[in-house]
């Protein structure tokens, strides 16, 4: 939550200064009413929104690895994302879902969002974040199979360039199980399609 966020005081202040700047290119007024305190909200919003530079994504999952018997499918579905591109820095977001079939170890499922965020609070492309959380889980909890699909609309096609309002993107990304046993990657995409509460 923004609250526990600790900002840094000089990359504030120096990110204010470019703010300010940016305001004067574009023809604005840096020093009227509505925009006086801009540059500094701006200069919070973007740490606040790159916060994944500060977090280890394999060491937020490290800190909840319990051992356990439990060998089916463990899915964490409708995870919010929220990310910018790296291309022109406008938002996408959507929503991961995300499967493992544990080897012996499980995670506190509140893990799963957990990295989830650290890397979508970076700049990304969303090919490149589901990749990467695949990746984590599958290096840290070494399952048995991971899944990962994420489900995104990209403001830089909406408002920008196309302007197509009503695409989406998806991406997955498979390893183990998922990859190489057909009836367990539809299990799976039947399990995050299907409303069970």
């Amino acid at each position: 939550m923004e609250e526990n966020f600790k900002y840094d005081d000089d990359k504030t202040d120096r990110l204010k200064d470019v703010y300010k700047d940016v305001l004067k290119e574009i023809g604005e007024d840096p020093e009227r009413e509505g925009l006086e305190k801009t540059p500094e909200r701006v200069a919070k919003a973007v740490q606040f929104l790159t916060k994944g530079y500060q977090q280890d994504p394999d060491e937020i999952l490290k800190s909840a690895l319990f051992h356990e018997d439990y060998s089916e499918m463990v899915i964490v579905k409708d995870i919010e994302v929220y990310s910018q591109c790296e291309h022109h820095m406008l938002p996408f977001f959507g929503k991961a879902h995300v499967a493992y079939i544990p080897n012996g170890t499980i995670v506190g499922l509140s893990k799963i969002p957990r990295i989830v965020d650290a890397y979508a609070r970076r700049l990304q492309v969303q090919e490149r974040l589901t990749l990467e959380i695949r990746d984590c889980i599958q290096r840290t909890l070494q399952p048995k199979g991971v899944a990962v699909v994420l489900e995104c609309n990209h403001m830089c096609m909406q408002m920008r360039g196309v302007e197509k309002q009503n695409s989406s993107t998806t991406s997955s990304a498979f390893t183990g199980l998922f990859l190489r046993n057909d009836s367990t990657r539809k299990e799976f995409i039947n399990l995050i399609q299907a409303r069970l509460h």
